[in-house]
Parts: structure tokens; sequence; C-alpha cells
């Protein structure tokens, strides 16, 4: 049964400072073992309002048996800031951008229609001018909400994009449900990657935090070698990051196949916890990136859709206890 949205009144304090007061639309789901908050896409009152992120998965927190796993991980906080969000945030690469000229628009899936500023490169990082926010509905329910986006542009593309963000009766697991439908002309042809901004109990990035995977993995990149090593299956640091380090790679390797790459565990093996990370698509691509606060892997799905034609992925994450 559909219901109302509801808008909690927030005050919020980032290093020192309180931000004035915000009405951010939110809404609380729990199926009896997980609970989470998520935030609900608001053009003008939204805690997330960037170019970069659907704004359909802007989490606020999770918990599951006295385990936190959602946290704010940054300390800048702009509703227009590129990745002033929770994970886990998905991002779509742009249609058209390369082809637009400076003031015409492009579309980025689950955001909207932007505007091209000048001949540069695209850069996930910068604010652009949001043209059309589209359509979005929203339906919230006890264990899931399903979010509707639609978008139609004048150069041929049109979608209709859905969301259903659920938790598993019955098991401690969150599933992230997806649906393109291409609407227009041209067709859709895009990535789509989850950077999953994790923080397993509030614990710093460092000795403890291990990314695991069922194959060898094989890593270069800044910070490989020396503040991230790689130990068979196992991703470990070699230390504490002081605050403004990072590590990054443009590709994990050691994957056999596509179909079984998808498969990422995040443990704080400090408070004995993780999170199993799978999906029913083949792997694109693993990105892996990390600062003082959170662990990414940021695993890429390729998609494409016809004009009329509908395409369907799904995302499963597996919260656990470790067994001693």
């Amino acid at each position: 049964m559909k219901k109302a949205i509801g808008v909690t009144l927030v005050v919020f304090s980032l290093c020192g400072s309180t931000m004035p007061l915000a009405e951010w639309p939110q809404a609380e789901l729990s199926n009896g073992i997980i609970q989470t908050t998520v935030y609900l896409p608001d053009a003008s009152q939204g805690h997330y309002q960037g170019t970069r992120f659907d704004w359909s998965g802007a989490f606020k927190s999770l918990t599951y048996k006295g385990h936190s796993f959602i946290d704010q991980w940054f300390e800048n906080y702009d509703p227009k800031l590129h990745d002033a969000i929770n994970g886990p945030a998905e991002e779509f690469t742009p249609l058209s951008y390369a082809d637009a000229k400076p003031g015409d628009t492009f579309v980025k899936i689950g955001v909207g229609l932007l505007r091209k500023p000048d001949d540069r490169a695209y850069a996930f990082a910068k604010y652009f001018e949001v043209a059309d926010h589209g359509k979005w509905t929203v339906k919230r329910h006890k264990d899931r909400i399903d979010f509707t986006h639609e978008l139609t542009d004048s150069t041929g593309y049109g979608y209709r994009y859905t969301k259903t963000i659920r938790l598993s009766k019955g098991k401690p697991e969150l599933v992230l449900e997806h649906s393109l439908k291409n609407t227009g002309k041209r067709p859709i042809e895009t990535s789509v990657y989850d950077h999953n901004f994790f923080i397993i109990d509030k614990q710093p990035t460092g000795p403890g935090i291990e990314i695991l995977f069922p194959f060898a993995v094989k890593a270069e990149g800044k910070g490989f070698g020396s503040l991230i090593q790689t130990q068979g299956n196992r991703l470990v640091y070699s230390r504490e990051f002081e605050k403004k380090e990072n590590v990054y790679s443009a590709g994990l390797q050691g994957f056999d196949s596509p179909k079984t790459g998808y498969d990422i565990r995040i443990e704080n093996q400090k408070t004995g916890v993780g999170v199993h990370i799978t999906s029913d698509q083949p792997l694109e691509k693993l990105v892996y990136w990390a600062c003082a606060t959170t662990s990414c892997p940021e695993p890429y799905i390729h998609l494409k859709a016809d004009p009329g034609q509908e395409i369907k992925w799904k995302i499963a994450y597996e919260f656990y206890e470790k067994t001693k």
C-alpha cells in the first residue's frame, strides 16, 4: 500500500560547527533483523542533490545485531557536493556527453538532464547545472522502498528507471533490484558501479579491516605495496591512514571469469562482522579506493538497452557475524 513520504527534522553537526536546520526527507526500513534509514530524492530539500550519484541510493544508516555498517565517511557536507553521500551509492556513466556542445545537455541516469558548460572532459567531481530533474515517484513499504525515475531528452534519449531497496524476509540481507526500460529512440549504453562506502562499527581504515575475494587478487596503483598489500585472496592494510591519505587502483586483477568476479567481502576482524556483496550480472571491472574512514571496492556492470528494451539486475548485501 502506498504511503505518504515522511519528513524528519534534523540538526546536523560537522567538525564542531552546527549546520542550519534542514528538512531531509527520509524513510526507515526494517525486517526485524536489519534496520536502515534511507534519504529520499528531493530537488530542493534532499540530503543529496549532487550530479554524480543516483539519487535513489542515499543511505543514512544500517545496523545488524548492534553493529553499524553505514555511517558518514566524509568530513565536509554540502547537498550538491559530488561525494556527500553514504554507501552503497551507485553512479551511471553519462550518456551523450562527448557529443554535446557547450550549452547542450547530456543525461545522467538517476540524476537528470545536465548542461555541459565547456569543452573539458567529463569530471565526476564537478557539479553540473540541472536542466531537467525528471520525474521521481516513491512508494514506501515496511521492508522496501520503490523508486521510479522517468526522463525524456529532446535528442532522443528516454528511460524509466526503477530501483527497489529491499530487506529480505527472515534474512540479514539488503537487496538492490533494478530495472531500466528504454523509452526513447536512441540505444542506451552505459556502465554502472557501486561505490561501497561502508564503515563497519565506526572503525578507521587500517589493520583489522580486510577485503576478501574468491580469487588471488592482484593490484597496482596509488598506495599499493605500501599502505595496502595483497595477501592471496585478501587486501590488507599495513597501518592506519593519516587524515588525507588514500589508495587507488583503476582495476584489480585476478578473477578468472567476469561471471564469478562479483563476489566481495568486507570484514572488520576486530569486531567480527562483515558484508558479502554479490550480483546476478558479470563484472566489467573492479576499481578500488580507500581513505582514512572507508574501504571501497567499486564493481562495474555494463548495460545496454535498445529502444523498447527493458533490462534488469540485482546487487545483494549479506551481513554476517564471523564464526570463531
